[in-house]
């Protein structure tokens, strides 16, 4: 369903959801007080607008009211960030997102009424973490403090062997999806033998996923 989102701040994280959400069919609307960095991605959204989106009169000039989502993206001024919140929560907004870059931050932005806070560069460094500790790790998600999820790439001494001769649950972690090529199999039987290049989608306790290798 398509759906109305404001994306406010169009540093690259801002810019990144903006594109992305057009991408997949939303209107975008685009605010920044940067007239460069507005007249950037204006090719790429529905509209695009330089306005200061802390003021709640501008805000209300640009219809966020009328907007069903907004994502407050604003980078190094917590306060303006704080006050779009505020000023999107007053103005009726149902769903507003906003990105925090401290733990006080967010506790702040969670305070004047955003519906969710996101750390990008905090869920980031907790990634990249994570994929140190083996080099078959191609992505994580922290989902509950101490668990997660991975997509793992299948190591060259398991290609030909089955999901049951992983025994992935003997390990501990319960086996989500297969991923082979461009085709996910959710649930896969454990007569399914993998490949090369095949990934596992594995959630689990982390320090179960961190050990999943071979042998």
């Amino acid at each position: 369903m398509k759906q109305s989102v404001l994306v406010i701040g169009l540093g690259r994280f801002g810019m990144a959801a903006a594109r992305e959400l057009m991408s997949i069919g939303h209107e975008v609307l685009a605010v920044d007080r940067d007239e460069a960095l507005v007249n950037d991605i204006a090719p790429d959204v529905t509209s695009a607008v330089q306005a200061d989106a802390s003021d709640v009169d501008a805000l209300e000039a640009l219809g966020a009211a009328d907007f069903d989502h907004a994502i407050v993206a604003i980078s190094g001024d917590a306060q303006s960030s704080i006050f779009a919140t505020m000023a999107l929560r007053n103005l009726g907004v149902g769903n507003v997102v906003a990105k925090a870059g401290t733990a006080l931050h967010g506790s702040i932005l969670e305070r004047v009424g955003a519906t969710r806070v996101v750390f990008p560069e905090l869920e980031m460094g907790t990634r990249i973490a994570h994929a140190f500790a083996s080099r078959h790790v191609a992505d994580y998600l922290d989902i509950a403090p101490g668990s997660g999820i991975v997509r793992f790439a299948v190591p060259d001494e398991w290609v030909g062997q089955t999901l049951d001769d992983l025994d992935i649950p003997g390990r501990g972690l319960t086996l989500i999806a297969l991923r082979h090529g461009d085709r996910l199999v959710v649930s896969p039987a454990g007569s399914t033998p993998v490949a090369g290049g095949d990934e596992l989608v594995v959630i689990g306790p982390d320090d179960r996923l961190d050990a999943l290798e071979p042998g």
